[in-house]
């Protein structure tokens, strides 16, 4: 444990723990860099609290403008009850960079598919009560970050209806937060509980600034 000579905030060991109130729906969506950032960031305070969270990414398949290895997994690795799975292709769907894109297609319902599978145990997992730090996601969790989910379904890889079949099949406990997409989630407006809109006003992109290590991956 840290110690904190001021009497303030404090890091403490982490511990299996559940929350009191869990059980929203968030849609973080926009053209401006930060929409699986804040993702990332809410699911590491989660898990710092003890709280089992998993992390789906439907389309962060890699570019060759990246390494493959991501600063954010290894930083999940060494985190306790918090775990991720990558469903996407090589590439970007719909970018020209030699990718195939109805292996996009195939990828995004195969992570919708997964999806699925996990809202569908957590169903029938006590997510009132503390759940395995080192468990599978299959059994059971209280935060489910569905990442890039909203672009999947803005380029017709998977149906909004589909995005709206999950957000019923979650049971009470389970905070699902769907991430990505430029054109607003109109479809979301009845079903989400927040929505925020991640707006650009400047991007290094647009200066010709790659993607830097530490920063974007």
């Amino acid at each position: 444990m840290t110690e904190d000579t001021d009497g303030g905030p404090r890091a403490e060991p982490i511990t299996a723990s559940a929350p009191d109130d869990f059980g929203l729906v968030q849609a973080w969506w926009g053209d401006g860099k930060g929409k699986t950032t804040a993702a990332l960031g809410m699911a590491m305070r989660a898990a710092g609290h003890g709280y089992r969270v998993h992390l789906l990414q439907f389309m962060k398949g890699g570019t060759s403008s990246v390494e493959d290895v991501r600063g954010e997994y290894n930083a999940i690795a060494a985190l306790p009850g918090f775990s991720y799975e990558n469903a996407g292709h090589y590439g970007w769907h719909g970018f020209l960079d030699g990718s195939d894109d109805d292996e996009h297609g195939a990828r995004a319902r195969g992570a919708l598919a997964r999806a699925e599978e996990l809202i569908e145990a957590a169903t029938v997992a006590d997510l009132s009560a503390p759940l395995a730090l080192d468990g599978p996601p299959e059994d059971g969790l209280h935060m489910l970050v569905l990442d890039e989910i909203l672009y999947a379904a803005n380029r017709d890889l998977i149906a909004p209806a589909n995005v709206i079949e999950l957000i019923e099949a979650a049971p009470d406990g389970l905070e699902l937060v769907l991430t990505g997409g430029h054109e607003r989630p109109a479809f979301l407006t009845e079903h989400a509980d927040l929505v925020t809109n991640v707006a650009k006003e400047r991007h290094p992109l647009d200066d010709g600034q790659g993607a830097r290590k530490g920063t974007e991956f």
